[in-house]
């Protein structure tokens, strides 16, 4: 182990990963950051996937892209190729994305079907699974088409949002989330319609990524002239009664837009609490997904891991669908799009910078703002707990 002193601290001297998680369990006013071996080790994120990936509900995105009978997308989940889609009857399901004949890869990308086909020998199955078609069935011997369906996981929605679970023993998923639909209740979340869904890599563990999306502290420093000005000092972190995180705070105009860009404001949500109309709540939904929700849009960050060093993240735009139905929402709401992607675009080189930090082996734990960092406080101790 490294035992090199630096400014006066032990460098990994006498301490596992463990011992190092531990730290982050306390309240926010005394707790570290997560150890760097958990953003840079791929032998750590194999630990992780089994602890957490395996195990929990993982959030997938708003739920209202599976709006039709048929509607599907292809993810990967814990390294597990997945089919989610909206049946015949309005469920939604989740599927492994595997022919049962020789496993062929079934659909990629996102569409919509009416069945499943599979491309490599025509096996075919219906929208619940149940294999229906095999080309010259009758030459196989013994063969019972109902045993071989596709094999199904768990598929819940909740507030709008949509979850797989690839545990069959976890708990239901609004044990996960306990009093999650209470503290969002203010906003119609599960009525917003998704206009734009952008998909894009990064150079950073899926931790990473997420931590920058929850704080406030880098916005004075990453974000001087784009959205650094609207918001304002936020209100300490909510006492969540789930597995997630959630932090309210003002802001000056809306957050969803630039702060030149103010005047191309869409009007609040319809039935929206006047408490909450001039601010955004923050929420990470443990472990994989996170969301700001302000007067007039919700935008929603899914992130996964490719590596340990490595994440695939897909942002989501959602707005009410009154808003969408008027004339000239598309010009209008291409101003939103713009904000989005600007303030990617400058948390991106930040991010794959901290990550290039991370991969040092002298990289230690800090500590965390108790305010400014209050959700990456919370998903570490949650993160921690999971882990040992």
């Amino acid at each position: 182990m490294l035992d090199r002193k630096m400014s006066g601290h032990t460098i990994g001297a006498f301490h596992t990963v463990d011992d190092l998680l531990a730290n982050c369990i306390a309240p926010a006013e005394r707790a570290s950051s997560l150890p760097p071996t958990c953003y840079s080790d791929e032998a750590f994120r194999k630990r992780e996937t089994a602890a957490i990936f395996q195990r929990k509900w993982i959030g997938i995105g708003h739920a209202g892209r599976f709006k039709k009978s048929g509607d599907y997308e292809a993810i990967t989940i814990a390294d597990v190729p997945l089919i989610v889609l909206r049946d015949k009857v309005g469920k939604l399901r989740a599927f492994a994305n595997s022919c049962r004949h020789r496993g062929a890869r079934l659909l990629e990308g996102e569409g919509n079907c009416r069945g499943i086909k599979c491309p490599f020998h025509c096996w075919s199955y219906k929208l619940d699974g149940t294999l229906v078609g095999v080309p010259h069935a009758e030459e196989i011997e013994d063969f019972d088409k109902s045993q071989y369906g596709l094999i199904e996981f768990r598929a819940d929605e909740a507030n709008g949002l949509a979850f797989v679970c690839l545990n069959a023993d976890a708990p239901e998923l609004e044990d996960q989330l306990g009093d999650f639909a209470k503290l969002h209740a203010p906003w119609p979340m599960d009525t917003l319609v998704p206009t734009r869904r952008r998909s894009f890599e990064v150079n950073c563990n899926w931790k990473v990524f997420l931590d920058v999306f929850d704080e406030y502290y880098h916005l004075p420093f990453v974000h001087p002239d784009t959205v650094n000005s609207l918001y304002n000092r936020p209100k300490p972190g909510d006492d969540a009664r789930g597995e997630y995180a959630s932090q309210y705070g003002a802001t000056e105009g809306t957050g969803g837009l630039l702060e030149g860009q103010q005047d191309h404001a869409f009007p609040p949500m319809p039935g929206l609490d006047p408490a909450v109309a001039n601010g955004v709540r923050y929420t990470w939904v443990f472990p994989n997904m996170a969301f700001a929700v302000g007067r007039d849009a919700i935008w929603i960050y899914e992130a996964t891991p490719i590596n340990a060093r490595q994440c695939h993240v897909t942002m989501t735009a959602c707005f009410p669908r009154e808003v969408v139905a008027q004339p000239g929402f598309d010009d209008k709401v291409a101003h939103y799009y713009e904000r989005l992607d600007a303030a990617i675009a400058e948390d991106i080189p930040a991010l794959q910078n901290q990550q290039i930090g991370l991969n040092s082996p002298y990289a230690m734990q800090g500590r965390v703002h108790p305010l400014l960092e209050s959700n990456v406080a919370s998903f570490a101790r949650w993160y921690a707990q999971q882990l040992i």
